[in-house]
């Protein structure tokens, strides 16, 4: 078994313009500060990445790397959630999904997803030259409108969603593979891998690629009410990230799993600071350690009521508080009576 690594921290909710989320060294320096020895990074954000440049430069990506370790932490992967979004965005959505895009390329839905695509190939390219070997993002979502069938779905509608989904990121795949990266699909709603069922669909269609898998983040489970444990049971060998995310389902005789369009805090499913919901932790890490995770513990601060600031700084001590040091020996092994196979053999009278 393997001890799981971290507490580590996702960037992406506290980059800003003040210090010290404005500078990859000064955001880095508060991370170790909080108690984190690891940083997951948006890739999209020039203030703490130039993606072009981790691309195409092995000496920038020591710089980045020397600096995070001057400051105590270290990278544990790219993130692109964002670019992964636009790489399959419905037409119903291409107002609200523009702003994630380069300026060029909005309001062109054929260049934005060769953008998209371009920037997620960018980013595996940068996770090598980083030495990293997992990279963070989302599927997409073609499919997604036709979520509830009403009206009735017209017959091969998804089925065609999710074979163009596979054909725009078979290729994306493939350099994952050149670059030894794997790519961790985080399942959530929104995107049309939001369960087990949907990447089944979608692992089908790429023939199984070894480089598609799984970014777990139970905080979305919860909120679908799937079983969010046995779930690591079923998928375990595909899960290749972790996000320590919390979150609570409270249904009413009023509203549930859909929200009736209400804000985060009057949602019956919200997500909360870790430790502050209702998702089984012990059980998860317990179930990661005993599959052999050997991956990041990432904390995702994403609260409706906590500040981010103290969200974080919990966050870093309630993974610590949850890391399992892994045993190297049995707890029985002072019982061992030391028998042999001729003694073994006795015993089953076999001899």
């Amino acid at each position: 078994m393997k001890t799981i690594k971290g507490p580590a921290l996702f960037l992406a909710q506290f980059a800003g313009d003040a210090a010290p989320f404005n500078s990859w060294d000064s955001i880095t320096k508060w991370a170790a500060d909080c108690g984190y020895v690891g940083v997951q990074v948006p890739s999209w954000d020039a203030r703490l990445i130039d993606l072009d440049k981790a691309a195409s430069s092995q000496t920038y990506c020591d710089e980045l790397k020397g600096v995070a370790a001057a400051n105590g932490v270290q990278i544990t992967e790219l993130s692109t959630h964002l670019q992964g979004q636009l790489v399959a965005v419905h037409p119903a959505y291409d107002t609200q999904f523009d702003g994630f895009a380069a300026p060029a390329v909005r309001a062109n839905p054929k260049a934005r997803a060769e953008w998209a695509a371009d920037q997620v190939k960018k980013a595996l390219t940068a996770s090598r030259n980083l030495g990293l070997t997992e990279h963070a993002t989302f599927s997409g979502a073609l499919a997604w409108p036709y979520l509830y069938p009403w009206p009735q779905r017209p017959a091969g509608l998804v089925e065609e969603a999710f074979d163009e989904l596979a054909r725009r990121w078979l290729p994306l795949l493939n350099h994952a593979e050149d670059c030894g990266v794997d790519v961790a699909y985080e399942i959530h709603p929104g995107e049309d891998l939001h369960d087990g069922v949907t990447f089944e669909m979608f692992l089908d269609r790429v023939k199984g690629h070894k480089r598609a898998n799984m970014l777990y983040d139970p905080s979305h489970y919860v909120l679908q009410c799937l079983d969010y444990l046995e779930h690591i049971d079923i998928y375990h060998e595909r899960i290749k990230m972790f996000h320590v995310k919390d979150a609570e389902f409270n249904p009413t005789g009023r509203q549930g799993v859909y929200g009736g369009f209400q804000s985060w805090v009057n949602r019956a499913g919200r997500f909360r600071s870790p430790g502050d919901g209702q998702v089984d932790f012990g059980s998860i890490f317990s179930k990661l350690t005993q599959y052999d995770f050997s991956g990041w513990a990432v904390v995702e601060w994403e609260c409706c009521l906590k500040h981010p600031e103290d969200g974080a700084r919990e966050g870093a001590d309630f993974v610590a508080a949850h890391m399992i040091r892994v045993t190297e020996k049995a707890f029985d092994d002072f019982a061992d009576a030391g028998t042999d196979r001729a003694a073994n053999r006795k015993m089953l009278g076999l001899d």
